[in-house]
């Protein structure tokens, strides 16, 4: 019996293997392998186009935002020079407000600074200090205090002033002789919580008293006389110092750890009319900026965070201007429109932001001995929620920070190379280009044997 034609292809069946998919010349050509017979799915298509845009888009804009963060860096990075005009003296110093944000910690608004605002402050070479609060109302007691030891210093000279680490250092510099900067400092401040503390402590501390005000006298319960027990034989074998409560047994370190009690306000805004200004006021206050703080907590507002999060380059162009015009020590008077002072209106759409507790009011207490303490106590006052009411003679010394157009036209002519903003992956696959490079270039070098035909 014949064999079969070979070049006969294998009849169709369930056994039957398929033919082989012509490759293209230029895959074969190049040991490749073929293209898909057909595009992945519509589901799959939809997921990488979305998963592309959104990394595309966080890429961009952390790219835009370290390029607005480092045009503004070098703009102001020739200050940093400049030399001072003696060896003896100190440099420029600001002072830099920061306050937990209404709803979350302190530490949100230490990295708001570190992102946005140390960058600049770091390549102008100058100094700053830290005001910080983790509570409503240490702000407005910071600045108020700081005011009225000034004002203690030239009103009551004779008087003992407390020992604090500012009175330590600026003791020793009048000891040797070391000149305070005589030139324009300024005042930082974040966000519109802090900024209203910021002008509260102002008014607080150049309208109000020196001293404090005394506490009203509220008899409470613990005051009343406890009506007397028959004693015990058990009662009458204990100590005098086991009878003692709780809190007296504690560790004197316990005790030393907690923080001091806030000071309380020395006046309120009801009060700023009737106020004298002290003779010791100056014609003008050091200028001052505020620097946006836009913070949103709560799921319902997820597609407002995430606009804001894609933006975020903006937000960088904008704290940094208003850095760069503290560095460049440019000031001008806060203006007034339609009644309201331009310190009243500033970032007042942060607001909306906050949450809803700081609207409302505390509950009151349901135990009478609760509600007593209460009562003895001052009421804590509610800055956040309360109106900016301010005091024409306070706010017309203020001074606000603003740019110069020459120097904002000389940060746009500003060129950052793509170096300096590029990304991790992009970073790394540019050495290593650069590293393959530079070893096809060189070429290997022999020992030096010299001239092998010489005898």
């Amino acid at each position: 019996m014949a064999d079969a034609n070979p070049s006969t292809p294998p009849a169709s069946g369930s056994g039957a293997s398929k033919p082989p998919r012509p490759r293209n010349p230029v895959f074969k050509m190049m040991g490749l392998p073929a293209l898909p017979r057909k595009l992945p799915s519509r589901n799959w298509l939809i997921f990488w186009a979305v998963s592309s845009s959104i990394a595309g888009a966080i890429i961009y804009d952390k790219r835009e935002k370290n390029r607005a963060t480092a045009k503004w860096r070098r703009a102001v990075a020739p200050l940093s020079k400049e030399l001072l005009p003696n060896a003896s003296q100190l440099p420029r110093k600001l002072t830099v407000y920061l306050e937990a944000p209404p709803g979350d910690g302190l530490r949100t608004a230490q990295d708001h600074f570190i992102e946005y605002v140390k960058p600049i402050l770091a390549a102008s070479g100058l100094d700053w200090e830290f005001v910080q609060g983790r509570q409503q109302g240490d702000v407005r007691a910071a600045v108020a205090e700081r005011i009225r030891r000034s004002r203690k210093a030239h009103e009551r000279p004779d008087e003992e002033q407390p020992e604090t680490d500012e009175a330590i250092v600026e003791r020793q510099r009048k000891k040797i002789g070391l000149p305070e900067y005589e030139g324009i400092k300024g005042d930082i401040v974040i966000g519109r919580h802090t900024w209203k503390e910021y002008v509260r402590g102002l008014h607080e501390g150049w309208l109000g008293p020196l001293d404090a005000p005394p506490l009203p006298v509220v008899e409470t319960l613990e005051d009343k006389p406890e009506p007397e027990t028959p004693s015990t034989e058990g009662d009458s074998d204990k100590k005098p110092e086991d009878k003692k409560p709780e809190e007296e047994k504690k560790p004197e370190e316990e005790k030393k750890d907690k923080r001091p009690p806030q000071p309380r306000p020395h006046n309120s805004p009801d009060d700023y009319p009737s106020a004298a200004l002290p003779a010791t006021i100056p014609a003008e206050f050091s200028p001052s900026t505020p620097i946006a703080f836009p913070h949103r907590l709560g799921f319902r507002h997820t597609f407002v965070r995430l606009g804001r999060f894609f933006t975020r380059r903006r937000l960088a162009d904008d704290i940094g201007r208003e850095v760069a015009a503290v560095c460049f020590a440019a000031a001008r008077d806060w203006r007034e429109a339609d009644g309201q002072y331009e310190q009243q209106l500033v970032l007042k759409q942060e607001e909306d932001d906050w949450p809803k507790f700081v609207w409302k009011d505390e509950p009151e207490p349901a135990d009478d001995a609760e509600k007593a303490k209460k009562a003895a106590e001052p009421p804590k006052e509610k800055i956040w929620a309360s109106d900016l009411v301010v005091d024409s003679r306070i706010v017309e010394r203020m001074r606000r920070f603003e740019i110069q157009p020459e120097d904002e036209a000389r940060a746009k002519q500003i060129v950052v190379p793509e170096t300096e903003i590029e990304g991790w992956m992009k970073r790394n696959l540019r050495s290593l280009y650069h590293w393959g490079a530079s070893s096809f270039a060189s070429k290997p070098k022999g020992p030096d044997l010299g001239n092998l035909d010489d005898d």
